[in-house]
């Protein structure tokens, strides 16, 4: 089972992002299940997902920009790794996702 943890940063503020809602779901069977939903700390943080199986996992941002209104991040949970942490930097007419430690 597999540790998600997010971060998403504002890039034109330079600080966490604040209060986005962020659902998690898992590829069970070829069908994407809702796990788990939470809205990003002071520290623009969410580490309070549950443990997911091996197989692809998704990240859905409700960014509430007026260009990219959500963000959808597919992944691969390899089978063995005890966290995956997954954090989105996000500005109005943009955004750039990375594989972090």
């Amino acid at each position: 089972m597999t540790r998600i943890t997010t971060h998403v940063l504002d890039t034109v503020s330079g600080g966490p992002a604040t209060g986005v809602a962020v659902t998690l779901y898992s590829d069970g069977g070829g069908e994407w299940h809702e796990i788990a939903a939470a809205a990003t700390d002071a520290d623009g943080r969410v580490s309070t997902f549950p443990e997911i199986g091996a197989g692809r996992g998704r990240l859905r941002f409700d960014s509430g920009t007026p260009f990219f209104p959500e963000v959808l991040v597919t992944f691969v949970v390899e089978d063995g790794r005890a966290q995956l942490h997954v954090p989105l930097l996000l500005s109005a007419y943009g955004y750039s996702v990375y594989r972090g430690s």
